[in-house]
Formats: structure tokens, sequence, C-alpha cells
């Protein structure tokens, strides 16, 4: 009866890992992407920003991205799109309790009336990151592509494992752009 205990709490934790940076993205589907050759980058009133350090490292990818994509930067007072980000890091404390043995007409733990065997709960905080790109038509002054992408941001973690992290998350979204350009295999 463990082995099968076990075997689910494997699977379990792998089925979490593949759910990983979830990318979502919409356009405008009156927008023509092909007027697009520059952008340039504004700040979204309200938005919640990550640290400088990160804001620096999440700009450096995507501009990187955007210039594969045949974009270019500019500080220029006009530019054919205005890009900006928003971050959200959410805590969420995750509990986690084995039982072992005794007890229950099945042998796992407490059964009726929590006769014999022994449980044990831990509890870990789990930081959510989420990362949201919304490009924008000056010249029409509306919203024209958005995509957002999930489990993102760990401002705790590894520095170098979140710029790995980052670099994957931001390429897989930016697949989607332009919207009906041929998509890259390997995702």
């Amino acid at each position: 009866m463990r082995l099968i205990w076990m075997t689910l709490l494997v699977l379990l934790c792998l089925s979490g890992l593949a759910m990983a940076q979830q990318t979502t993205y919409n356009y405008a589907q009156t927008a023509n992407f092909s007027n697009f050759h520059t952008y340039k980058w504004v700040g979204i009133q309200g938005a919640e920003l990550p640290n400088q350090l990160l804001y620096s490292q999440i700009q450096n990818i995507i501009n990187g991205q955007l210039a594969s994509k045949v974009l270019t930067v500019t500080t220029a007072e006009k530019a054919d799109l205005y890009v900006g980000i928003q971050t959200s890091t959410q805590k969420n404390k995750e509990y986690n309790t084995f039982n072992m043995g005794g007890g229950g007409p099945w042998g796992f733990g407490g059964g009726w009336g929590g006769m014999g065997g022994m449980s044990q709960t831990t509890t870990s905080t789990i930081v959510t990151g989420q990362l949201v790109l919304d490009m924008y038509d000056p010249t029409a002054k509306q919203l024209v592509w958005r995509g957002v992408v999930s489990d993102t941001i760990n401002p705790s973690g590894d520095p170098e494992k979140n710029q790995k992290n980052l670099t994957k998350a931001i390429t897989k979204l930016l697949q989607n752009y332009p919207p009906g350009a041929p998509k890259k295999k390997g995702w």
C-alpha cells in the first residue's frame, strides 16, 4: 500500500512540474503588425514592477527577442509601438501531510475516529511570479498585443537560475509575436 501512495505522490509532483510556465497571449485583430518597426519602453501607470536589477534583466531579454523579430528599440519621442511590463509575485502556503500506517479499514492513516498511525505536516512557501508584456499602438491609442507568462519570477531564488528561467519564459512567450508568424518548434 505504501508503494501505491509513494507512486501517486511522485506522479503528483511531476504533474506540478509539467504545469510550470504557462503562456497566454491576445492581440487586436485589426492591427497591422507589419507596420511596426520601432518600439519604446514606457511605464504602465499603477503597474507592479520588480526590483531594478530584475527589471533590467527582463528588459534586456525582451530587447534581444524583439531584435530577432526585426524590431528596433528607440529612445526617440516617436515609436511605432510602446512596450511596457507588469509583474506580480504572490506567496502561497503549501501544506504537505504524510500519513504513516495504522488505523482505518484500508490501513492508511487515521481511518475512522483517528485510531492508530501517525501523520506529519510540513509547510513551505511557494512564490509564484507572473510577467505581463503589453504592446500599444500610440497612433491608435490602443493595446495591440498582450502576453502573459506565469511561474516566471522568483525574487528570492538563485540569480543564475532566475536568468535562465526568464530567458526561457520570454522566448516561449514571444514565439507568438507577431501574430500569424510561423512558430518555431522545440518548446
